[in-house]
């Protein structure tokens, strides 16, 4: 009785098997080769070599493209940048926001505004970029140079984060770089670099000018850099990023209130002005503690979101003055 159910239950699923087979080959035999063409090997996305500008400038100095070694260096952050997509299109949308920040305060310094592309490639325009080095903010300072040119840096305050600051000691330090050089080009190696690593380049290959200087991979690329994302954003559509106006990150409306004396909670300080904890510090990232001591009683401008409640009861007498 058993040898029989195993026998016939053998012969089944050999059987089933065998039908199954038969469909697979009926299956497979009955779908068409597909047919290859060289047209079929196309593709909508295509990835293309890009045109060099047969004439550049930056900070209205003339850039020598004409030169194998300068437009083969410029090329590749052509190249690197145009179709590192996602990243430029975050470029696109925060010049957008900060730009129109950064720009009116070069020009009053008298700092081409072409500098505001070195800001951009030294944070990516992020207000809270810091380098594993300790250079912090929109224009990267290391807390030596901060305090050198003018920045409050301590544990509650550190004004490398302030942008309208920390542009205005940008400008700063490239005109200082300006009157020793006579270039803004070396001016912006500089900002890389140090003054004192270029100096000594300068002298050890007995040349005047940055395109001639053989350099470390980081500061002989910077300046190409720079080059390049102007070239991008000053043209977008043309290198393919086509960016809706609606899409862009739209200009942040604030208004200032001016605190000469201390804050002893900032979460508290928020929820009297009805907004949140996190509004306030992403407005202001260079408040770098939950309180403000102010011991010296310095005056400190605090940006709000317009949606803010502005209760001058809730601040010590005479402490506060509004500015939209």
């Amino acid at each position: 009785m058993r040898v029989n159910f195993f026998t016939k239950l053998l012969s089944v699923s050999t059987a089933a098997i065998a039908i199954m087979l038969a469909f697979q080959l009926f299956t497979f035999s009955s779908e068409p080769e597909p047919i290859r063409t060289e047209e079929s090997n196309l593709s909508d996305y295509a990835i293309y070599s890009l045109d060099i500008p047969s004439k550049m400038t930056f900070a209205e100095e003339l850039i020598p493209i004409e030169r194998y070694d300068v437009m083969e260096s410029f090329d590749r952050e052509l190249l690197v940048n145009t179709y590192w997509q996602s990243q430029t299109v975050l470029f696109i949308k925060r010049a957008n926001r900060y730009f129109p920040v950064i720009e009116p305060i070069l020009k009053e310094n008298g700092v081409p505004e072409d500098f505001k592309y070195l800001a951009l490639i030294e944070s990516s325009l992020m207000p809270r970029a810091q380098s594993p080095a300790g250079a912090v903010g929109f224009w990267q300072f290391l807390k030596a140079t901060g305090k050198e040119y003018g920045l409050e840096i301590n544990g509650e305050v550190d004004e490398r984060y302030h942008i309208e600051k920390a542009t205005e000691a940008a400008c700063r330090y490239l005109k200082k770089m300006y009157d020793h050089y006579g270039s803004w080009t070396l001016s912006a190696a500089a900002y890389n670099a140090g003054r004192t690593g270029i100096n000594r380049q300068l002298s050890r290959q007995k040349v005047d000018n940055y395109f001639d200087l053989l350099l470390n991979e980081e500061t002989g690329r910077y300046v190409y850099r720079i080059l390049a994302i102007k070239e991008i954003l000053s043209q977008p559509d043309f290198y393919g990023f086509h960016v809706k106006k609606d899409d862009l990150y739209q200009p942040l409306h604030t208004i200032n209130i001016e605190i000469n004396d201390k804050i002893s909670s900032f979460p508290d300080f928020a929820i009297e002005h009805n907004i949140t904890y996190k509004e306030l510090k992403d407005l202001n990232p260079w408040l770098r503690d939950t309180y403000l001591s102010n011991s010296s009683k310095k005056t400190y401008s605090i940006k709000l979101p317009t949606s803010a409640t502005i209760k001058k009861e809730a601040l010590p007498q005479d402490s506060t003055k509004v500015n939209s």
